[in-house]
């Protein structure tokens, strides 16, 4: 059982506050996301024997005290998810996700889109309110709404929505013809005027990208607010954006992102069209005696408040975070940790069942055999 160390990513769009306050260290510029597990983006690393190595070094050197022979058979010797704590402090990138036969097939082509041939599926659980977009509204309440800007420009757009045709309406938007920075502007100045949340968050994102015509997203898609403890899936297909909120994010272990706005990385419209699904939605999952299950085989996230004591079954590859307070964690077969708000452990399925004790919440991450 190995406590880690973590990187911290300094997106632009990251939080000063939320995982600086979390661990205890202040933060000398934003901090966007904790990653947690063995990714090569950004391993978790360790200390063994005076060495310091990184998490998958470590599972490579013992794949099987790792991850267990039944992780190994599913998934081959890899971790096949990855944790993050994701502060939110400006809207992310307009994105979506390839399933896993579209992963494979564009890493085979070389299409440089695709990192890897996984798909990542994904699971955002609130630690404090969280706001984001994601999938789209039913066409004909996107095309009243774009219509009620009363911008003659955007008919096309209208028409294409009441047709039903959701992404016709986005390749629009995308491959806008004329000035940009004209169009987002008589918007911004047209919702001004509408006193509605989606509309006001036209100019939030104009703000940032004044020259994307991506800031209409808000009309064309639903907006979800969770609440500390409430959990969003969003598999396969999914266009989404992040909007503001600190979370506990899991998923599997991919950097496949095709983008579609706010962003100033490159967009490939037609590989980002060929995936996005019209009709795909995000899922509420409501946990089960404190598990997320997600339906891919890839994770679960468990919430845990042990108190009294609480023991996770099975000889399974888990990373488990501190979120508050005090948190004991302790295997099977001997190794005992005790975790404060930001720490986290890795804890080999060689360990066996896992106690928890103490009287904090942790986060527990485990794939499902």
């Amino acid at each position: 059982m190995d406590l880690l160390t973590n990187p911290i990513k300094d997106y632009a769009w990251g939080s000063r506050t939320a995982i600086a306050a979390l661990t205890g260290r202040p933060a000398s510029g934003p901090q966007a996301e904790m990653w947690l597990g063995a990714h090569p983006s950004g391993p978790s690393r360790l200390a063994r024997n005076g060495t310091e190595l990184t998490l998958a070094e470590a599972i490579e050197a013992d794949p099987r005290g790792a991850l267990g022979d039944s992780v190994i058979e599913r998934f081959g010797e890899r971790l096949p998810y990855l944790m993050k704590l994701i502060a939110v402090d400006r809207p992310l990138s307009l994105q979506v996700h390839p399933d896993a036969a579209q992963a494979a097939d564009g890493h085979a082509r070389g299409d440089a889109n695709y990192a890897d041939d996984r798909h990542k599926p994904e699971l955002i659980c609130a630690l404090t309110p969280f706001t984001g977009l994601a999938g789209f509204r039913p066409t004909d309440q996107a095309a009243m709404l774009v219509e009620r800007l009363g911008i003659d420009a955007l008919r096309p757009v209208v028409s294409t929505l009441r047709r039903g045709d959701v992404l016709g309406a986005l390749r629009l938007l995308l491959e806008w013809p004329g000035s940009r920075r004209e169009l987002v502007e008589s918007v911004v100045w047209a919702a001004s005027a509408v006193h509605q949340p989606d509309y006001a968050l036209i100019g939030r994102l104009a703000r940032r990208y004044p020259e994307d015509p991506a800031v209409l997203a808000p009309l064309l898609m639903r907006r979800h607010q969770l609440a500390p403890g409430e959990a969003l899936f969003l598999g396969a297909g999914v266009l989404h954006c992040y909007l503001d909120g600190f979370g506990v994010e899991i998923m599997a272990a991919s950097d496949n992102v095709l983008r579609a706005g706010l962003t100033t990385k490159p967009i490939d419209v037609e590989e980002l069209l060929r995936i996005t699904a019209a009709d795909a939605q995000p899922v509420a999952v409501e946990p089960v005696d404190g598990a997320y299950v997600p339906p891919v085989p890839e994770f679960t996230l468990r919430r845990v408040t042990p108190q009294g004591g609480r023991v996770l079954e099975g000889a399974l590859p888990r990373i488990v975070v501190c979120v508050e307070g005090t948190v004991g964690v302790r295997g099977e077969a001997g190794s005992d940790v005790t975790l404060r708000p930001g720490d986290s452990v890795f804890v080999p399925a060689s360990e066996g069942s896992v106690e928890l004790t103490g009287e904090g919440v942790a986060f527990s991450a485990e794939p499902q055999v």
